[in-house]
This record gives structure tokens, sequence and C-alpha cells, in this order.
């Protein structure tokens, strides 16, 4: 049995995080980024626990397999930033996806978030599945906030209302 945790990121987590997201982005989808071109996974801390931003990892029998965070980008929105689950730990068992989702959600809601954009690729098809059926609808680029941190490979968007 595998032992699956979703926990807020620590510094010993940090190798991992830059291993799962380079390898999904570089080698699974042949995107032309890297390290240089992400310095926020250099200082997680800084960049996403700020105010009442936070980015969690999904452990897997105690080794990072999956990413998220979200951004406070004021006026109670939120971006989420950084979903990434590695291609042997995606599915609907053991479901790091939507338990880091869910724990975004939660965070969100208890911290008074009432919007969580996202923007990304569009070759992450799997991924427009899965913000779609968790709710997300997409949205045209002009419609997006203008806290909005948008992204060069950024192409399609989405918006989840969190009511309140």
């Amino acid at each position: 049995m595998t032992d699956i945790r979703i926990e807020p990121f620590a510094p010993e987590h940090q190798d991992g995080v830059v291993d799962v997201i380079l390898t999904i982005q570089r080698q699974e989808f042949g995107l032309p980024i890297t390290l240089a071109d992400q310095p926020d996974l250099l200082d997680i801390p800084g960049v996403y626990r700020r105010d009442k931003g936070n980015f969690w990892v999904a452990l897997a029998d105690g080794e990072v397999a999956g990413t998220l965070a979200l951004l406070d980008i004021g006026g109670n929105q939120g971006a989420l930033r950084k979903m990434f689950v590695r291609a042997d730990r995606r599915g609907p068992v053991p479901g790091l996806a939507a338990r880091l989702l869910a724990a975004l959600l939660d965070w969100g809601r208890g911290n008074g978030f009432r919007e969580i954009f996202l923007g990304t690729t569009s070759r992450y098809l799997a991924a427009h599945r899965f913000y779609e059926k968790n709710g997300f609808a997409r949205l045209p680029r002009e419609a997006l906030p203008p806290a909005f941190p948008i992204m060069r490979v950024d192409t399609i968007f989405y918006r989840l209302g969190l009511g309140g």
C-alpha cells in the first residue's frame, strides 16, 4: 500500500518539486522551458506563501509525486499555478490531482478567496478535462483580472467561483 500525503511545501521538497515539474514540462510535453525560466521554483515560500497563498506537495511513499500552488493576486482572487502530477501517479487511484485540488480549494475558501483563475497550455488536454470536471469554466484572456500573471506558454484560461 502506498503512503499518500498532501502537505504544505517544506525546504526538503525543493529538489523533488523541480524534478517533477521540469520532467513533465520538458520530457513529457516537449515544452521549451527551463528552470531559469521559472525562478519562482527556487523561492517557493517567497513567491507562493505570501499573503494568503500557499504551495502543496503530494508525497507518495515520501517522494514528491505532485505539486500545486495558489498565488494570492489580491481582491480575494487567486491564481492556481504549478499543478503537476508524475505520469506514474495519475488517474483516479490514488487520486493525487483531486486531493491536491481539494487542499487548494479548502485553503482558498478558508482564507476568503472568491475566485480562482488559471492559465494552461493547449498541450495539456487531460488537464483541461480535469479542470472542467471540477467546475472550472473556460474564459477568454480578456476576462482575466488585471493582476493575473500570464505565463508565456498560457493560451487557455479558466475560472472557478468559490461563492461568498
